[in-house]
């Protein structure tokens, strides 16, 4: 009997099929031609004039045999066909230029379109790279055009090849990872059979050419960590069919134009560390396809708009650092298919060298908190948050980091948590009460610089009791007048004669510790973006070079993905002098000409609260890296402590060489009196065993004498 349907599966049309006895025939209308394939299968024979009820599985069935019949043509076809002649002659100069070669899996014999070009090898498996894909279909199943070029992460140079307007049937083009330079030229508009094209971290430079807004049938583009220059063409907004933009470090600024608003079938859009500037477009709220979003490090202004209430889909949303306007978390009411949600909003009003810094998001934490049942993280640090926390939010059964702290958040804290919510900042707010018992059982929890309650019959977290408010630990009784920290290392005397101290303790994302002697005192705060199993220290045997500088302080440096505090406690009061030692130890030398040398770390520094250097870029500083910058200033202790604090604003790059380097990094840190000291500087310990050790002195010829005299 004969049923018919139609299927559209990939670019095959069955138009019909057959059971007979033991074979399926099936018709394909491929390209404007009629193929038909017969595959051998038991086939359950139904009687004479039967109708054959087509269910869910069999039309699945039907689907599978569909594929596989049209990949057996496919193969069969292309073992007869070979590439056309002007594409060959175009690949050959492309990958001249770009000094690449085919690899053994495909050009077998000197045919491109053979080998893993044909026969549906992965594409991107690392083995296969350079890799072609080809379409051997067309002229009765005789010529092959390629359709995908993928030359990814070889550190290749060159410029973008005028050679690749030959290959005309180019659907996917991915050249990530190289150190490809000069402009994008306006012929790219030319490529219209474009679906994907990606060109980020590469050297690029120049304006983005208003051509490329003809590559209408675009659904992915991705130009990040480059070196563009100037400001989005609206004729992007043409690109109807985009669904993903990666434009995250690409170097342009400037408002997003308003023809953006007719990419209603944007999902992904990650658009961090470039100035763009103005305010955050309301049409983004009409754009309810989307799932992640990012706007970290840039010019933004506020406030947030109510529209965004429309995002339903948003899965992740990061924003930070916008500008002048104060927003509430109104608009997140909708929002409760969130999974990562981060709004750090700092912005920065500076006066007489001193940041004023005004959090963009005010009010409570919604008392519904608790019904985001699909949150895992949640960062909402750095803002005006006021009111108690929300039991609820204490107990999602998804929510596993939480960081909540520089706010102005009161209360107790929650007398019972989650088992999954294991990583906590609550640091630098006005919490108050005693510590319930689950704090004793967390490896990752913050707690610094808030007004909790210590004495004996409370439960106390080791050195907490310093850290809290107005750092009460050597107030007014101050026992020191310097401090010398070898950051992420080992206890080290320098070239100097400065014995910087052991700090190699086990940082993380909310973990903070005191120096057994109450002299200083470390805290970090952050969670390192799409990394796994994270280092909060950076070690290289790599030499680093700079004048008066000892080369083995730099074997280990501290890195922070948000914000790294170090405390001088009991010091002395009066005016010190600190030494900050740096040196970029991730990152290629820029000279190499390589992708991991495109790698931008930039931080702001404060002391006592006052922004003394935005955007600090070590290698900048330095003349490039593994070179040795110490920055030096002038402060006044006026309350027995002094706070160090390096903070990431969401600029720089996020992914060279890996995902999640970026952040403050340090070598080193030295801080002493600028006055002779009325205090001895040595630790309680050592000043013991000294008078413990002059004890001994004294007993010991005694109990000589007066053996002595008895003999």
């Amino acid at each position: 009997m004969h049923t018919r349907f139609l299927l559209k599966w990939l670019y095959v049309f069955p138009v019909g099929y057959y059971l007979n006895n033991d074979a399926i025939s099936l018709s394909l209308f491929r390209r404007k031609k009629l193929v038909q394939v017969v595959i051998m299968a038991p086939i359950r024979k139904y009687p004479s004039g039967a109708l054959v009820q087509l269910r869910a599985g069999s039309l699945l069935f039907l689907f599978g045999l569909c594929y596989l019949g049209y990949s057996w043509f496919k193969v069969s076809t292309a073992k007869n066909a070979t590439t056309d002649p002007s594409e060959v002659r175009a690949l050959n100069s492309i990958f001249s230029q770009w000094d690449t070669q085919a690899v053994a899996l495909w050009n077998i014999s000197g045919e491109p379109c053979s080998g893993s070009a044909i026969n549906g090898t992965e594409f991107e498996s690392p083995p296969n790279n350079p890799a072609i894909i080809c379409d051997c279909t067309y002229d009765s199943g005789t010529t092959c055009h390629i359709t995908q070029l993928r030359v990814y992460a070889l550190n290749k140079r060159g410029v973008f090849a005028k050679e690749l307007l030959a290959l005309r049937y180019l659907t996917f083009l991915k050249i990530d990872q190289n150190y490809f330079t000069g402009p994008l030229p306006a012929w790219i508009g030319n490529m219209t059979a474009l679906t994907l094209l990606s060109i980020a971290h590469n050297a690029f430079s120049g304006p983005i050419p208003k051509e490329l807004g003809n590559l209408k049938d675009l659904n992915m583009l991705s130009f990040g960590i480059n070196n563009f220059s100037g400001t989005l063409p609206p004729e992007l907004g043409n690109l109807v069919k985009l669904q993903q933009l990666y434009i995250n470090s690409c170097g342009l600024g400037g408002e997003i134009p308003s023809t953006f608003a007719n990419l209603r079938n944007m999902q992904v859009l990650w658009a961090s560390d470039s100035p763009f500037s103005g305010r955050i477009p309301d049409f983004i709220g009409n754009w309810t396809k989307i799932n992640s979003l990012r706007f970290q490090g840039n010019s933004f202004r506020g406030p947030i708009p109510a529209s965004f209430s429309q995002l339903t889909a948003l899965n992740s949303l990061r924003i930070s650092d916008i500008y002048n306007v104060s927003s509430s978390l109104d608009f997140i009411k909708n929002l409760k298919n969130l999974t990562d949600f981060t709004f750090c909003f700092v912005f920065y009003i500076l006066w007489s060298n001193r940041a004023l810094r005004n959090a963009l998001i005010t009010g409570s934490i919604p008392s519904d908190i608790g019904e985001y049942q699909s949150l895992q993280i949640l960062d909402l640090s750095f803002n005006n948050l006021t009111g108690q926390l929300p039991g609820g939010l204490f107990n999602m059964s998804s929510l596993t980091y939480l960081f909540l702290g520089n706010n102005s958040l009161q209360g107790a804290l929650p007398s019972q948590k989650s088992d999954i919510l294991h990583t906590i900042d609550l640091s630098y707010n006005y919490l108050s009460g005693s510590l319930p018992p689950w704090v004793t059982s967390m490896s990752q929890l913050n707690l610094v610089v808030n007004n909790f309650t210590f004495d004996s019959s409370n439960i106390n977290l080791p050195g907490l009791n310093c850290l809290q408010r107005n750092f009460p630990c050597n107030r007014n009784t101050p026992k020191y007048a310097k401090f010398s920290i070898n950051c992420g290392g080992l206890e080290l005397r320098g070239s100097d004669d400065i014995l910087y101290e052991t700090e190699d303790s086990a940082l993380g994302p909310a973990t903070f510790n005191v120096r057994g002697s109450e002299k200083w005192a470390v805290s970090n705060v952050g969670l390192f973006a799409d990394r796994k199993n994270p280092s909060f220290v950076v070690n290289t045997l790599a030499q680093v070079n700079g004048t008066d500088v000892t080369p083995e302080l730099f074997q280990t440096s501290r890195l922070s993905p948000g914000s790294l505090r170090y405390y001088g406690l009991g010091l002395e009061n009066g005016p010190y002098t600190v030494k900050l030692q740096f040196a970029e130890t991730v990152f290629d030398d820029r000279a190499l000409q390589t992708w991991q040398s495109l790698g931008r770390r930039m931080f702001d520094i404060y002391i006592q609260g006052n922004l003394v250097l935005k955007d600090f870029d070590i290698s900048k500083e330095a003349g490039g890296v593994l070179r040795a910058v110490v920055k030096t200033f002038s402060v006044n202790v006026s309350e027995n402590y002094l706070e160090i604090h390096l903070f990431w604003a969401g600029k720089g790059t996020c992914c060279t060489p890996d995902q999640g380097h970026y952040g403050p990094l340090i070598a080193a840190v030295h801080a002493a009196s600028d006055f002779t000291p009325t205090v001895s500087g040595s630790p309680p310990t050592t000043l013991g065993m000294k008078s413990r050790t002059g004890l001994m002195g004294i007993l010991v010829p005694f109990g000589v004498l007066v053996l002595l005299v008895i003999i």
